[in-house]
């Protein structure tokens, strides 16, 4: 018998090289008074801000340095207010999405932040209807183009959370990946793996769904190819794949959930100044083995069995060995572990007892303790 479930995502999603040729128009649909939430470095969104106005419409720009935290969400609250933006679009990696995403949830309430942030928070829900918000990524990596939340820092508690509503779903996602073209080789390094991740997690966990298995099943054997690919050079094919496969981990993370790794990355995120896709790449391997080695239901053991023969498959090397292969590959390419990431065996405990709060840990498929938890991050060193 089928389970029940259902599935939410962005009102509508446009996929494909050259869609974000129909960017403007569609954020001018929304309004005339536009927020522009970009990256660092505000020149590589000059070409929107410029074409925007030449359609009419009145652009602020806000930049987004690093991964959201508490204070520039707010900075960027403050900027729509005063801008009396009535559409945000975000331009950039994940964390500038995030952050716009948070913006426009929270630009029109009134209540604090804080009243609707979890775990630290009182996890209120919104208390009016977000701006409209279009999301245009240039990495692929998160998938925050099509989920409910935005994750902030909040320093104070050295913690990451999320700010989450069904209602911040975007209204449009325009996913082109000629955004991500020559996207750098660490970044893209990290951010695939992170696409990977997220595909393989909600795959195993205890919420998976027809709908999300059908994504992930897909998408992991692609992702595990087309990341190969492109650390062997620049290539055009394997970058749509990879943005592909970052849509499908959005819209299947959004729908079921996620695990071990995400339920760690949380924590050590808040904990360090490690971005949180390297995070990803680093603990995946050591993941996938501790739960393969928990694993006691057919299910879960079918599936880890499906990853490790798509992992030999892209990577080479025997079946057996194939996660063990997976963070050799990884840091062959240049990807760091987490001591190298910055992160202390103290934050590595402090992880081990703060994972058990996140959401993500409850949808790992097998229980895992702290000491557990604990040695995977050793092994991640």
């Amino acid at each position: 018998m089928l389970p029940v479930f259902s599935f939410m995502t962005a009102t509508e999603i446009c996929f494909g090289r050259g869609t974000a040729s129909v960017a403007v128009g569609r954020i001018a649909a929304f309004g005339s008074r536009v927020l522009l939430v970009h990256g660092a470095n505000a020149a590589r969104s000059d070409w929107l801000a410029e074409a925007l106005v030449q359609n009419g419409c009145d652009v602020a720009r806000f930049a987004v340095a690093g991964e959201p935290d508490m204070d520039m969400v707010q900075a960027g609250i403050d900027a729509a207010r005063r801008h009396g933006a009535d559409v945000v679009t975000a331009l950039g990696g994940g964390a500038a999405i995030d952050a716009g995403k948070a913006i426009a949830a929270l630009a029109s309430g009134t209540r604090p932040m804080l009243d609707h942030l979890e775990v630290v928070g009182a996890g209120l829900p919104l208390e009016t209807a977000p701006l409209p918000f279009v999301a245009l990524p240039t990495t692929a990596g998160t998938g925050a183009e099509v989920t409910r939340n935005a994750v902030i820092a909040v320093p104070e508690h050295q913690r990451k959370v999320s700010l989450r509503d069904p209602r911040m779903l975007p209204r449009l996602a325009l996913v082109d990946p000629a955004l991500t073209d020559n996207c750098p080789r660490s970044v893209t390094l990290a951010s695939g793996l992170d696409a990977v991740t997220q595909v393989i997690e909600p795959y195993l966990c205890t919420r998976a769904n027809p709908m999300t298995d059908a994504l992930c099943r897909d998408a992991i054997p692609r992702g595990l190819v087309a990341l190969c690919r492109l650390m062997k050079g620049e290539d055009t094919a394997a970058r749509e794949e990879i943005a592909w496969v970052s849509l499908c981990g959005g819209l299947a993370l959004a729908n079921a959930g996620l695990g071990v790794v995400h339920g760690l990355a949380g924590p050590l995120g808040g904990l360090s100044s490690a971005p949180h896709g390297a995070i990803c790449g680093a603990l995946l391997p050591h993941a996938l083995e501790v739960n393969a080695r928990h694993a006691t239901d057919p299910r879960t053991q079918a599936r880890i069995a499906e990853i490790r023969h798509w992992i030999a498959e892209a990577l080479g090397g025997a079946k057996d060995e194939a996660f063990s292969r997976l963070a050799a590959w990884s840091r062959e390419n240049g990807l760091s572990g987490l001591d190298a990431l910055g992160i202390s065996p103290e934050q590595r405990s402090t992880a081990a007892e703060a994972a058990a709060a996140s959401s993500s840990m409850k949808a790992n498929p097998v229980p895992l303790g702290p000491d557990t938890l604990s040695k995977l991050m050793d092994n991640a060193t």
